[in-house]
């Protein structure tokens, strides 16, 4: 189980520091414009990127099963927010793919520590 934690907390912090330290390349991966603001780089780099960089950091400093449930839960916020898009926004084959990264870490990270 531990192990299993570390690498959820290190996927968040991988993922995290893509839409932090690389915030055009996220939102060309996202299919995301920039546009002529430059709030759309500032948004990735807070809610798609250091946001995610934090979580998994706090879960490994904090350590315990509480902190690496509620990184849990905010994957599962965001895969809930995908499916969420999926129903309401239409179907892709890349949010399908998000979704599934999404619940994928979030819905173990959750049952393994409650």
């Amino acid at each position: 189980m531990d192990i299993l934690n570390i690498i959820f907390a290190l996927a968040s912090i991988g993922l995290g520091c893509f839409g932090w330290l690389a915030p055009r390349y996220t939102l060309a991966t996202l299919d995301l414009d920039p546009g002529t603001s430059n709030m759309g780089p500032s948004e990735i780099r807070a809610s798609a990127g250091a946001l995610f960089v934090g979580m998994g950091v706090g879960a490994l400093l904090i350590g315990g099963s509480a902190a690496y449930a509620m990184l849990g839960f905010c994957w599962c916020g965001a895969a809930m927010g995908r499916l969420t898009s999926l129903v309401l926004d239409g179907q892709s084959r890349k949010k399908w793919v998000f979704f599934l990264v999404e619940a994928g870490v979030g819905i173990p990270a959750v049952l393994l520590n409650l």
